[in-house]
């Protein structure tokens, strides 16, 4: 199984240099997407209902104190490492999401049940780690 970093690093060497904000939301939606059509994780990290969206800690992490990002700022990850099937969902949610602003994928991600539901009862801008899990993505995804 591939990484985040794996994902990322593919994202970033097709769209270029770009915000952290988007980098998360788009590995998100590639890990959501993924999971709906192949009823299979594309990655092993998990992605938490953080505040501002969507976001992978360890990725987080490692681009911290960083606004934008290109893909030579990635400590680790290789395209390489993914297959074709996987490549296809990434390319296909870039085609889709690619070109919305980070604020429009921030707002997007806030109206949909996986975030929500994994935020319930917490006031707007709390910390979280609650977890999006895969089963709430599928079973959001699936139904549109």
């Amino acid at each position: 199984m591939v990484s985040v970093f794996d994902v990322a690093k593919y994202i970033l060497q097709k769209r270029g240099k770009m915000s952290t904000w988007k980098l998360q939301k788009l590995c998100y939606y590639s890990q959501a997407w993924h999971m709906t059509w192949t009823e299979q994780r594309l990655m092993k990290e998990r992605f938490e209902a953080w505040a501002n969206g969507p976001v992978c800690p360890i990725l987080f992490h490692a681009h911290k104190g960083k606004f934008m990002i290109a893909p030579q700022d990635l400590p680790e990850g290789s395209a390489d490492n993914l297959n074709l099937d996987e490549k296809e969902s990434i390319d296909i949610v870039l085609n889709s999401y690619g070109d919305k602003e980070p604020y429009d994928l921030r707002e997007l991600t806030h109206s949909e049940s996986p975030w929500k539901d994994a935020r319930a009862g917490l006031p707007e801008g709390v910390s979280s780690q609650n977890e999006i899990t895969l089963d709430s993505m599928a079973a959001y995804y699936g139904s549109l």
